[in-house]
């Protein structure tokens, strides 16, 4: 019992701090996001979700995380990899999006867990280059199709988010692992490429373009590109910036929220809510608490005693930044509407499960880095 109060003690108290005001501003945002409709009350169930998923967390915190980097993490992958699968054939329909399976009341998103699993893999192939130059065949290859294979299949769902935040992710963990400049250069005009040919067609040949993607993705790109064309397709991003806007110091009654001009609210657009609800400084405080949290987990990193632990954090981190960037940017008519959850803050259960298991080993890393140092030294006195 002592060992484990001992380790509970040395749990990163910021990292809890900054999740606990997560929580708080979550649940309100919730909580306004759905007074007064038929979801009313939805919040109390987010609020349990986070307490639920606090048992988890603290577990994985109290687990020495070089058990996941390690052959624990192919297992892992593969559970998720066959979790992707099922759902593809036998997964549950809704809207059109075929990306959950039901396990009792709870409706299970496999997607969230694999981006973790992903990380956790490529962290054990990194570990093993000790920090050398990564090479293009043994190398990139293998760790490229650790994060395109469950892409692609949560493509199929379809779901462009979450198949974004593994492309996303990716060049994160590679530059970390000491990959070749040419390399990354070579990944990102890879990246890139695909996003200005769209661009390119778009303008240059629009049939074509329209027979490559469906009628929903050519929308949210003329949307984006062109948002006045069509005021009927730009009428969420619109009422979103007007929503955000209309908050101004901070925050009003709600008037776009609360008559349903922003589908989602409670959601994958639960931005909006805060932006017309608080105002700016309800948003500048958000804004501080993920900007808290990924500066703590990149201090975790930097203080980790191993690289697992680093290449472990950054990855995560990597991950969390990108999901804020876009939910964020989609709104305010930086980037297209794309289906992506704000961390900790929109209602989901599955989200909120993985972004906590997050949370978990990032806070494992820092509890254990004095046991993983010591370990490395006793093993080079006995060699």
């Amino acid at each position: 019992m002592m060992f484990y109060i001992r380790k509970l003690k040395k749990l990163d108290k910021p990292t809890l701090l900054v999740l606990l005001g997560l929580m708080i501003l979550g649940t309100l945002a919730v909580e306004q996001a759905t007074s007064g409709t038929n979801l009313d009350g939805l919040y109390k169930y987010s609020l349990v979700f986070f307490v639920l998923f606090l048992i988890p967390m603290l577990l994985i915190a109290m687990l020495d995380y070089s058990i996941f980097t390690g052959a624990a993490a192919y297992i892992l992958y593969g559970i998720g990899l066959a979790l992707l699968l099922f759902v593809m054939f036998t997964g549950e329909d809704i809207n059109g999006a075929v990306r959950w399976i039901r396990i009792g009341g709870f409706q299970l998103q496999p997607s969230e867990l694999v981006k973790i699993a992903a990380v956790l893999v490529t962290c054990n192939l990194l570990q093993k280059r000790s920090g050398n130059k990564l090479r293009f065949l043994q190398d990139l290859l293998p760790i490229g199709a650790v994060f395109f294979v469950p892409a692609f299949l949560v493509m199929k769902q379809p779901d462009l988010g979450t198949a974004l935040v593994f492309v996303a992710v990716l060049p994160v963990m590679l530059w970390v692992g000491n990959i070749r400049v040419l390399h990354m250069l070579l990944l990102l005009a890879s990246m890139g490429l695909p996003v200005g040919g769209v661009c390119w067609l778009y303008f240059a040949n629009y049939d074509i373009l329209a027979t490559l993607l469906k009628p929903h993705q050519l929308s949210r790109i003329e949307t984006f590109l062109e948002p006045g064309l069509d005021p009927d397709k730009s009428w969420h991003v619109n009422n979103a910036m007007n929503a955000i806007g209309s908050g101004q110091m901070s925050g009003n009654s709600g008037f776009y929220v609360e008559r349903g001009y922003i589908p989602y609210a409670y959601s994958d657009s639960i931005y909006v809510v805060i932006g017309e609800k608080f105002g700016f400084i309800g948003s500048s405080i958000l804004l501080l608490f993920f900007y808290l949290l990924i500066f703590r987990m990149l201090f975790i990193a930097r203080e980790s005693r191993d690289l697992a632990g680093s290449y472990l954090v950054v990855g995560l981190a990597g991950m969390l930044l990108f999901q804020i960037f876009v939910n964020i940017g989609m709104h305010i008519g930086l980037l297209p509407l794309t289906g992506i959850s704000l961390p900790f803050i929109s209602y989901g259960g599955s989200s909120l499960l993985a972004n906590m298991l997050s949370i978990g080993l990032v806070l494992s890393v820092h509890v254990h880095k004095d046991d993983i140092a010591m370990a490395a030294e006793t093993d080079g006195l006995m060699r």
